[in-house]
């Protein structure tokens, strides 16, 4: 599929909603979003790297791999929900460019209908499993594995906000054309 205009790209995702405050708060949600993506990205390599160089010295520290996978728990879907809010995914649209442009319209609304509720089912499982793992620790850390299961419920709660936010902008861009 086509991507959309730089304005539908999910930027503005609350501008007509209950005025500057909940924009406000988004927009702040966003940017901690991207801070904490990038600081857990950093401290993901400096892990992976200080446990390489331990190793060679014949150092172990296990605790290391573990946080670690944390990190890139939290890195990858975090990363995965900026690049879908900010349109860098990639789109392929090898078969409806030859569409007429309403089916293309249509096709864009119905896959970001789906991709919203695949988003919302597994948001509402993985908060289930964040429940069901609060008590189950990692082996060489005292952190609950329950932190890696929220990520995935952070990062597909954001990714639900900003499809609601596609799809009304979909629709708006597609009914100014018409007008």
């Amino acid at each position: 599929m086509k991507a959309l205009p730089a304005a539908l790209s999910g930027d503005g995702v609350f501008r007509c909603l209950v005025g500057g405050v909940v924009k406000k708060i988004y927009d702040w949600f966003c940017k901690a979003e991207v801070a904490v993506c990038g600081v857990g990205f950093i401290l993901l390599v400096v892990l992976v790297f200080a446990s390489a160089i331990l190793r060679f010295l014949r150092i172990s520290m296990s605790w290391n791999i573990d946080l670690a996978m944390l990190m890139l728990a939290w890195t990858s879907f975090l990363g995965a929900d900026i690049a879908w809010r900010s349109g860098q995914l990639i789109g392929i649209d090898i078969v409806t460019r030859y569409f007429p442009k309403k089916i293309q319209e249509a096709v864009l609304i119905t896959v970001y209908a789906i991709i919203l509720c695949v988003t919302v089912v597994i948001c509402i499982y993985g908060a289930r499993l964040v429940w069901v793992e609060r008590l189950r620790t990692y082996q060489s850390i005292p952190v609950p594995y329950s932190l890696v299961s929220l990520s995935l419920v952070v990062a597909t709660f954001s990714m639900s906000i900003s499809t609601v936010g596609k799809i009304r902008d979909c629709i708006r861009h597609f009914a100014r054309k018409e007008a």
